[in-house]
């Protein structure tokens, strides 16, 4: 009687959990240290600098009406009830721009890539508004429509209209042809065609143009504040200015900094959440 070989058993070792031996970090994890590599040197220079700057306001006595020490304009951007007061009315002008300049900026987007007439007729003039200098349309919104919000919110508005429509249409622009036409094949309609295949590719970048929108909304307001105001940081820093209440002029400019650094830190993290594609790439 013959006896067959034996075969040699295959050992299979268990393999490794995502999270064990430290291959393979979460998707939350990965994203942190990205962020952090990211942040971590320019906030590294950030505090160097300030480091020398409230040291050279001290060794050399720099009085504060001509330099104020970082330390000075941090207690009054945090316990000056007058600062933050005016601060709310200008993220209220910032946000109230923003959104009246992103449904309108989506809408016209919409239309001008929809309608050739639309586009060779109203795209241009988009472009062209561009060359006014902003100084010179803020008196003219004062005439218009008086010293109260409604005139800071359309300079708001005005500011960020440019990067929200030039950036949607390029977005739907650059769908993939192939890809429309397929569904269009298939018997889908131009409108769902849109929606399932243009829309999501213009996504990334409507939040382009929303991020340099949303940077840039600050500059709006604090320029109609400027000209013609009650209200605002805008309206204060003019009147600190012009009492040598400089450290206040100080303070109110870190919190508008600070304003814009977290509505961009918001439009940033909508679009970690809304694009899930694009979170993956980059993973």
């Amino acid at each position: 009687m013959r006896i067959a070989p034996l075969r040699e058993a295959s050992v299979r070792l268990p393999e490794r959990s995502a999270g064990e031996g430290g291959q393979t970090a979460p998707a939350w994890r990965r994203t942190a240290r990205r962020w952090m590599a990211q942040a971590g040197p320019p906030a590294l220079l950030m505090a160097a600098g300030i480091a020398a700057w409230e040291w050279a306001v001290r060794a050399f006595g720099i009085p504060f009406y001509i330099l104020p020490a970082p330390s000075r304009i941090a207690r009054l951007a945090v316990a000056d009830r007058l600062l933050l007061g005016e601060a709310a009315v200008t993220l209220l002008e910032i946000v109230l721009g923003f959104a009246i300049a992103f449904v309108v900026g989506i809408g016209l987007a919409l239309l001008i890539f929809t309608s050739r007439i639309v586009e060779r007729a109203v795209y241009p003039l988009v472009i062209a508004s561009q060359t006014v200098p902003v100084f010179a349309i803020a008196p003219l919104l004062i005439v218009w429509l008086g010293y109260g919000m409604p005139s800071k919110v359309a300079m708001t508005a005005l500011i960020v209209f440019f990067p929200i429509v030039v950036n949607t249409v390029d977005g739907l622009r650059a769908a993939d042809p192939d890809a429309v036409n397929l569904l269009l094949i298939l018997g889908a309609t131009p409108a769902q065609a849109l929606w399932k295949i243009r829309a999501p590719a213009a996504l990334p970048f409507v939040f382009s143009g929303v991020r340099i929108a949303v940077a840039t909304s600050v500059i709006g307001a604090v320029i109609g504040e400027w000209v013609g105001a009650t209200q605002g940081l805008g309206f204060l820093m003019i009147h600190a200015n012009a009492q040598l209440h400089v450290d206040l002029v100080f303070a109110a400019i870190a919190v508008l900094s600070l304003m814009a650094i977290a509505l961009f830190v918001v439009v940033s993290g909508a679009e970690w959440l809304l694009l899930p594609w694009r979170r993956a790439g980059n993973s």
